[in-house]
């Protein structure tokens, strides 16, 4: 073992580093993504939810995701159906009342309606009711229970029976998928003119590329406005020929 060697004279030993000790360890370095200093991260038990509250919050978005995929969300036409559609029930109700029950002391209880099925939104197959009567247009009427539940709407194309080759038709396949059948509707107003541009099918198509609010107002209002012009032309008929030949006296002629 060698000696070690002396330091001179005048001269202070190098001074040796200190022993780090546990209060001079450093602190420890603050957590964060970023640059600065403290910068809070994600996994801060401040900033980020528990794991049962995480997962809780995962399932309440899928819920609310699924909740809005199966109901269906109201639209203007769909508010006018259920205020429009209720005022009319209920005025309609005494009158629809007293039809069904006429029908069932003339025919049975078992010939008051008919049913049959109908293809409706997105392809759902649900009865038509219809009461076995066209008085005072009591079988449309009939149809507004109907309305309030959603199988229905006051204008729309007409409802088509499962298998119905013009729903299989490709310009309106997409479109009658989209669209409740109607009470009523523009075919049903202005096919009867007979003109070669009131084709059901031309009248359908051009409904359903510019259905609205404003449209139906339209039609509903056409709609009311044929059967009270049909009734009061037919009246003005009858007095015409009532005045034209009842009032002559027997041996009238137009020399005398």
């Amino acid at each position: 073992m060698q000696p070690q060697p002396r330091p001179e004279a005048g001269t202070e030993p190098p001074a040796q580093p200190p022993t780090p000790s546990r209060q001079t360890r450093p602190p420890h370095p603050p957590t964060g993504t970023g640059t600065g200093p403290g910068t809070p991260t994600g996994t801060a038990r401040g900033h980020f939810p528990s794991r049962p509250a995480a997962r809780l919050a995962g399932l309440s978005d899928r819920a609310g995701h699924l909740a809005a995929r199966l109901t269906p969300r109201a639209s203007a036409e769909r508010v006018l159906d259920l205020t429009l559609g209720t005022a009319l029930l209920i005025a309609a109700a005494p009158a629809i009342a007293l039809g069904a029950l006429a029908l069932a002391l003339r025919r049975g209880p078992g010939n008051v309606w008919e049913r049959s099925p109908r293809t409706g939104l997105g392809g759902q197959v649900f009865t038509l009711r219809t009461l076995r009567t066209r008085r005072l247009r009591l079988d449309l009427l009939s149809r507004l229970p109907q309305v309030l539940r959603g199988e229905l709407s006051l204008v729309g194309p007409a409802p088509l029976a499962p298998g119905d080759p013009r729903a299989a038709w490709p310009a309106a396949r997409q479109w009658r998928q989209e669209l409740r059948p109607g009470l009523t509707g523009l075919a049903q107003v202005r096919a009867r003119s007979g003109m070669p541009w009131d084709d059901p099918a031309l009248l359908d198509q051009h409904y359903a590329e510019h259905h609205g609010v404003v449209l139906d107002l339209a039609i509903l209002a056409e709609a009311v406005h044929n059967p009270l012009r049909a009734a009061f032309g037919k009246a003005r008929s009858t007095k015409a020929h009532l005045s034209d030949t009842d009032h002559r006296p027997p041996g009238y002629s137009r020399v005398d």
